[in-house]
């Protein structure tokens, strides 16, 4: 599937080349520099997608060609006397990664912390509790993933529900991958319906295109969206019981319960800096990482007196377990829990988000969105986009249709903030959900296990347009 619509992507790029460039910038996309960095761009994606069968990180190959592709709109931008400009083009994309850096690295740093404090132990304690089978873990994570994604980031979200399938079936890889696949397409699909669900639905309300209210019209399509592939998928996961936990004694460490409402508090400061004084959410993440280093330096200031409270207790109940626990507590580190997030995936997002700027910056997106909106109907183009979406990232599409000013109803601007936000599960390259938990899981949710279930994601694709159409007119 993937090879088509590489074909289709370089195909409107060769069939109107006649188009200009950002405004302000050099024309390259018919020329032998643009084909150059395009060649590049494909031949990186092209070793991300082998990553499983080469065992090369996903990150080596883009951040090269993100480098080479600005090294040539540099060179090109100096012989023609106006460095200046691909150096501010260059900036603007480097605060735009540098925000989305920052906002992951929170993130996962919160992630990490709440697993080292036993956070998801305790949830997969709780699961074999209840007698969850790995189908019922299977809905009831996707469900948590729809319905969080949709007031929380979608990609902390599909981190937090992988997390728990990593915690309770970490021996089924089969299982994981199918259970990721329904965890990315359930917190893309929570956020479309939400303003606060997806970068893309935050340009498209801030452009002043939809209001905030009208958004919750997108849910029952999303929602189709995501029940189409779930139910599929379903048939083919066993009910068998989950691994049993032999340790039903396991304790919580200390501080596990106020990390995580940290973290909500965390999420909600970041809600709450773009929706009141229209800052970048990033500002309320980073005052979360503050909340957690403050909380931090509690745990290690208090960690004497809380010992000493816990063995004096241990000790009159003469519980020797509880003894030698005490005394083998390693402090709390944060800076522990900020090594240990996933940095081939966080430069792995520098080298897309840089590649497709360069491109962009070229001029080949504007290209392709003003293509697709001149010669089809808005329709199409839209259904389009959330193709696209799936092979280069929505935000830079989303932020291309934007550029291009098209002329569309209501009806057409909802359809396009659904398609860019679920476009990117038809593959796993698509969407930062489905990027990070292929390195969560360390390749065991991988871009060919997810492509064998395409064709029930594309069925799901069709029928939300289908509802869209149908309950919006």
């Amino acid at each position: 599937m993937f090879k088509p619509l590489l074909f289709c992507f370089l195909y409107f790029i060769c069939s109107f080349s006649s188009f200009a460039s950002e405004p302000g910038s050099i024309d390259l996309t018919n020329s032998i520099f643009g084909f150059t960095a395009l060649s590049l761009f494909v031949i990186a994606y092209l070793l991300v997608i082998g990553e499983d069968l080469i065992h090369l990180r996903k990150s080596k190959p883009v951040l090269v060609a993100a480098g080479i592709i600005w090294l040539i709109i540099g060179w090109i931008y100096t012989q023609n006397g106006i460095p200046d400009e691909a150096e501010h083009a260059f900036n603007h994309n480097l605060l735009e990664y540098a925000q989305l850096l920052l906002f992951l690295l929170v993130a996962m740093t919160y992630i990490n912390s709440m697993e080292e404090r036993g956070i998801f132990d305790r949830l997969r304690i709780w699961m074999v509790a209840k007698g969850l089978s790995l189908r019922s873990l299977f809905w009831l994570t996707g469900i948590l993933a729809f319905a969080i994604s949709s007031f929380a980031n979608n990609l902390t979200t599909a981190m937090l529900m992988c997390a728990i399938v990593l915690k309770v079936a970490n021996k089924d890889k089969k299982f994981i991958n199918i259970a990721c696949i329904n965890i990315v397409i359930g917190a893309n699909a929570g956020g479309v319906f939400s303003p606060f669900g997806d970068i893309t639905t935050l340009m498209i309300w801030q452009a002043g295109l939809v209001k905030f209210e009208q958004f919750i019209v997108l849910f029952v399509p999303s929602l189709v969206n995501f029940l189409v592939p779930a139910i599929i998928m379903s048939f083919f996961i066993s009910n068998e019981k989950s691994e049993a936990i032999l340790d039903e004694s396991f304790q919580l460490k200390r501080g596990a319960k106020r990390i995580v409402a940290l973290f909500v508090l965390t999420i909600a400061t970041a809600v709450m800096c773009h929706s009141f004084v229209n800052m970048p959410p990033v500002l309320g993440m980073m005052m979360g990482l503050g909340y957690l280093k403050f909380f931090g330096y509690y745990l290690r200031l208090s960690l004497p007196r809380s010992l000493d409270k816990k063995r004096s207790k241990a000790q009159a109940n003469n519980d020797e377990k509880a003894l030698k626990m005490h005394g083998n507590i390693i402090p709390f580190d944060i800076f522990e829990k900020v090594a240990r997030a996933e940095w081939d995936t966080l430069l792995f997002f520098y080298g897309v988000v840089m590649c497709v700027g360069g491109l962009g910056f070229m001029g080949y997106l504007s290209l392709v969105s003003e293509a697709m909106y001149s010669h089809w109907s808005p329709t199409y183009a839209n259904v389009a986009v959330g193709v696209l979406s799936a092979i280069v990232d929505n935000i830079p599409v989303v932020f291309a249709v934007l550029s291009m000013h098209p002329t569309m109803d209501l009806q057409q601007w909802l359809l396009v903030t659904m398609t860019a936000g679920v476009g990117g599960s038809l593959l796993s390259i698509g969407s930062a959900s489905g990027v990070a938990l292929m390195g969560q899981t360390k390749g065991v949710y991988s871009f060919l296990g997810h492509l064998k279930w395409s064709w029930a994601i594309v069925l799901g694709y069709i029928a939300s347009i289908a509802v869209h159409f149908l309950i919006n007119g």
